[in-house]
């Protein structure tokens, strides 16, 4: 079994060695902490010979809320699977704070026993993220028919692009489709006439060196016009955390010099 973030099963993965080695004894790999790219996840289960499971959680329902069940017949590429036992979630509209049907993106709330009580000594703060109970992610996505959750965004992290909306993970996963993107992080810029404009950071895999334009048309192509990415940047490493999220207020600041 392994468990970790996508951060480290992406160089893994990227590593010229993965198609050699015999990795099917892998029966569960199970990412968590951010995004898995689609594909990454791909190749994961070509390679493993059983089940890639993708989950959900944050630090204020102590982890875990939702898992793809652990067989191959039941994920959903994704998906970040169904809630836990005793745990519920809903999508909630961002403007009227009503229930969404399947396939409406809104915010995500969870409520279960594994749900935090509130930040300690910052009764505001705890007001605006837990309300009649239940835990407002700030996270962005949809329930398909059967319950599957999928996470589209965070809501802090949407770009408006002249009135649209811009999820960067879209932009991301398109990005990683490219043989040299090694990792990658979409961001937005402030501007004139858009508002704000889709920038991606990129850290390319050793000795392959393309164009910014080459990147730029590569994505942009597969796209509608208000997505495009605007700006390309190649960057030395993706910062992320220790627990292997990106950290995009490094990025933020790099944005802002």
């Amino acid at each position: 079994m392994l468990g970790g973030a996508p951060q480290l099963y992406i160089p893994v993965v990227q590593n010229p060695e993965f198609d050699k080695v015999d990795l099917s004894g892998i029966k569960l790999a199970v990412s968590g902490a951010a995004p898995l790219p689609m594909p990454i996840l791909d190749k994961m289960l070509k390679i493993f010979s059983g089940v890639v499971s993708e989950g959900y959680g944050l630090t204020e329902i102590t982890m875990g809320c939702c898992l793809n069940p652990p067989m191959r017949d039941s994920i959903r590429p994704g998906s970040v699977g169904i809630p836990f036992p005793d745990t519920y979630v809903k999508v909630i509209g961002l403007d009227t704070g009503e229930i969404l049907s399947p396939g409406e993106e809104g915010e995500i709330c969870i409520i279960g026993p594994q749900c935090m009580q509130g930040y300690w000594n910052k009764p505001e703060e705890t007001a605006q993220v837990l309300i009649d109970g239940w835990v407002h992610s700030g996270d962005i996505g949809y329930e398909d028919k059967d319950g599957y959750l999928y996470i589209t965004d965070r809501k802090k992290d949407m770009i408006i692009y002249k009135g649209y909306n811009v999820y960067p993970r879209q932009l991301e996963e398109v990005l990683y489709e490219h043989p040299a993107v090694a990792s990658c992080a979409v961001l937005g810029k402030k501007d004139e006439k858009g508002g704000e404009i889709p920038v991606a950071f990129i850290q390319r895999k050793p000795n392959i060196d393309p164009s910014p334009d080459e990147i730029l048309g590569f994505v942009n192509s597969r796209v509608a016009h208000y997505k495009h990415i605007r700006e390309v940047r190649f960057i030395d490493a993706i910062p992320v955390s220790a627990a292997g999220k990106v950290l995009k207020r490094e990025l933020k600041n790099l944005l802002q010099e």
